[in-house]
């Protein structure tokens, strides 16, 4: 069992770390791009709320995880449970919610312009930020009645039954009326999680419509120069249809873990932590697959890797 422990500790721990840097990177890279005045597109600023959400999942999820299980210093107060949970939520909510935000936009820039959508392609990027600050807002009424009941472990005596989130726990009294309540929560969580993952399905078979056919037509162009190569949109287009299946895999996998640990009445210390690992993975996975496809960024990682050779260089010389 003692093994066991080391082993969950350590994977959260390098999920943590690693999505943490790899979040806080890609975000560094965003802002000295911006300040180098490179024209950033309407979606980088979508992007950019994406790895603040993915950087609250980690840290509110994975630091306290990883403190518990290795017996650390542990939250032992209910507001500290509460809290945690509630930004881990607006986290995960806001995570589903930019990847939304970005394949509908993006569905919309790469529109041709004899389509319904051509109207909204000149209006889209002034209602980004409306857009994004919305899902925010509409985040905070949803996710704030999910902490009512979280507890932290050590703040009760009498309980008549718990059950555990990890480092916290939720204690159920009335047991006639909790498969009920249970649902109407379930069912009032998952409707906005249901709604963006919709429109994140429909907008990425439209951006795969939308570029099968324009390969059709650029194939009847004789030109290999106009053939070969993929435009700017193109690439943006694929890096979020990338960007956005890898999300709807591991959304799918960690939703199912969500329904199964809220059936489970006394769930397995295993089954608990195999829900926050799956549930980590895409905070963790998202920054490096967009450093490995945004070439903006991989630009500015080769100027500093030129300029750390040639200083290292001056130094031996």
């Amino acid at each position: 069992m003692a093994g066991s422990f080391l082993i969950i500790g350590m994977i959260i721990l390098t999920q943590t770390v690693v999505g943490i840097l790899g979040n806080f990177s890609l975000l560094c890279s965003y802002i000295v791009l911006h300040v180098m005045g490179y024209r950033l597109r309407s979606t980088d600023l979508i992007l950019k709320h994406l790895i603040v959400a993915n950087s609250l999942v980690l840290l509110c999820k994975g630091v306290p995880e990883t403190m518990a299980i290795f017996g650390w210093k542990q939250i032992r107060s209910d507001f500290g449970c509460k809290l945690l949970f509630f930004l881990h939520r607006m986290g995960r909510g806001m995570s589903i919610g930019s990847i939304c935000l970005l394949s509908v936009f993006q569905m919309i820039t790469i529109s041709p312009w004899n389509s319904r959508w051509a109207a909204l392609k000149v209006i889209a990027p002034k209602y980004t930020v409306p857009s994004i600050f919305l899902c925010w807002i509409l985040q905070m009424p949803v996710n704030v009645i999910f902490p009512i009941f979280i507890t932290g472990k050590w703040s009760h005596n009498n309980i008549t039954e718990e059950r555990d989130y990890g480092c916290c726990s939720s204690i159920q009294t009335d047991q006639k009326n909790i498969k009920t309540r249970d649902a109407l929560y379930a069912a009032l969580l998952s409707s906005p999680d249901v709604l963006c993952l919709g429109l994140t399905l429909w907008a990425g078979g439209s951006m795969v419509l939308i570029l099968y056919r324009h390969k059709q037509q650029v194939q009847h162009i004789r030109r290999t120069d106009a053939s070969s190569r993929s435009s700017p949109e193109s690439r943006a287009t694929k890096t979020i249809l990338l960007l956005g299946g890898t999300f709807v895999c591991f959304y799918t996998l960690s939703s199912i873990f969500q329904v199964l640990l809220a059936l489970f009445v006394q769930p397995s210390w295993l089954f608990v932590n195999m829900t926050i690992i799956i549930a980590a993975c895409f905070p963790s996975v998202s920054p490096f697959l967009l450093i490995s496809r945004d070439s903006s960024v991989q630009r500015l990682y080769f100027a500093w890797e030129r300029n750390a050779k040639s200083s290292t260089i001056m130094r031996k010389v």
